[in-house]
């Protein structure tokens, strides 16, 4: 992908054409190896990093007019900073472990036109002193990375690296993902995953998308897609394969001849009713020494409105005792099991999804955990959300 971009925009193009060490890394453009000045004199080279505005696999005109430098603070020929062009200084992690040392700010009236311009004014402003040092040092290599891996997505995140959170986004990048059941909460859960770098989406369910299920999952399908009566997991991964490329869809129901299928699962959501089923899945996520975390709405309609529980349940190699303690249903059905209804609603399905979701991310270090709790609730009518099996 990375590749094709720099084929189809100008202004990317132009900065290879002429030299330039030019390379997509997430959603950042990198110029490498611009020659610089440090205090003592010595010619040296950093790294320009810049955010990108994209429209699909078009450049926009840059959002912001700053840029990151991996590298010393850059200087005149003399050994003084480079002032003028100073705005922080720190240690700013960026992506695919890379760091950058200094965010530089300088605007020309009306902005940067393009990325070429902006990328060779900065490229200039630092490596002009270099040359009076160094005869011939320019930022003009003509060199290319050799290996540009596509990644997960067919269009870059330009979401999580504008706000310099890439880095965080990284750590979720080896998860293999299981999505075992892709009802209403299951489906919002997908939506969510299929936004971060994961590795792998594996999709099971055995179920046809039908009309009810299309008033409980995001998006809309048409009149025309209802008729065809599609398998969930070939619905589901339609929709999403078009941002996300590693989607695997298996329209099964997930049974002992075919948990196999879960081997090299780093991380499962069991979006699934309770029953035989789910005790064999659990059984084979903690073999195989996964984590996962289990979903489960309670919902009843007394006196003209509904009210009731969702429940997020976390297992980890580190604690699964819980689990097997009641916290989660094996058995289904009857007057004591009060997830056992089936009353859903869009919204809640969707609360518990991104609760699930959410406590994924604070396994993996994504968002600080200070309770580690792997049991929650939420109550509806008293807005009441309550931690349990804390670590």
């Amino acid at each position: 992908m990375s590749r094709e971009l720099f084929n189809l925009n100008p202004d990317l193009k132009r900065l290879r054409d002429e030299g330039y060490f030019a390379q997509i890394q997430g959603g950042l453009l990198l110029v490498r190896e611009v020659p610089y000045v440090d205090s003592n004199r010595c010619v040296r080279r950093g790294t320009l990093v810049s955010s990108l505005n994209m429209a699909g696999n078009k450049t926009q005109k840059p959002e912001t007019h700053q840029v990151w430098f991996d590298g010393e603070f850059p200087c005149f020929a003399n050994g003084t900073p480079i002032k003028a062009i100073a705005n922080q200084t720190g240690n700013f992690p960026l992506a695919n472990g890379m760091t950058a040392k200094h965010h530089f700010s300088s605007k020309p009236d009306g902005g940067y036109t393009d990325y070429y311009h902006k990328m060779t004014t900065y490229a200039g402003v630092i490596s002009g002193p270099a040359a009076e040092i160094e005869p011939g040092a320019t930022p003009r290599v003509y060199r290319e990375p050799e290996d540009e891996g596509d990644g997960v997505f067919n269009y870059i995140d330009t979401a999580s690296y504008r706000v310099g959170i890439g880095a965080l986004s990284e750590r979720l990048a080896k998860e293999t993902v299981a999505i075992i059941g892709l009802g209403g909460s299951g489906s919002y859960v997908l939506d969510l995953v299929a936004k971060v770098p994961v590795k792998e989406i594996r999709l099971f369910d055995g179920d046809e998308f039908l009309q009810h299920n299309a008033f409980r999952a995001p998006g809309a399908p048409g009149l025309e897609e209802l008729r065809d009566v599609p398998r969930k997991v070939e619905y589901f991964r339609g929709i999403y394969s078009r941002m996300h490329r590693n989607i695997i869809a298996h329209p099964i129901y997930l049974r002992d001849d075919k948990l196999p299928l879960l081997d090299g699962v780093t991380f499962a959501f069991l979006c699934m009713d309770a029953g035989e089923d789910k005790k064999a899945v659990v059984g084979k996520l903690e073999a195989i020494g996964a984590s996962f975390v289990d979903v489960g709405m309670g919902l009843e309609l007394n006196d003209g409105s509904l009210g009731g529980i969702l429940r997020v349940t976390a297992s980890t190699p580190e604690k699964r005792d819980h689990v097997h303690g009641g916290r989660v249903s094996f058995t289904g059905g009857g007057a004591e099991d009060l997830y056992s209804t089936n009353i859903q609603v869009a919204d809640l399905n969707a609360l518990n999804a991104t609760l699930a979701v959410i406590k994924w991310k604070k396994l993996r270090g994504f968002y600080r955990d200070v309770v580690s709790e792997h049991h929650c609730t939420y109550t509806t009518d008293g807005n009441l959300l309550i931690n349990g099996d804390e670590v």
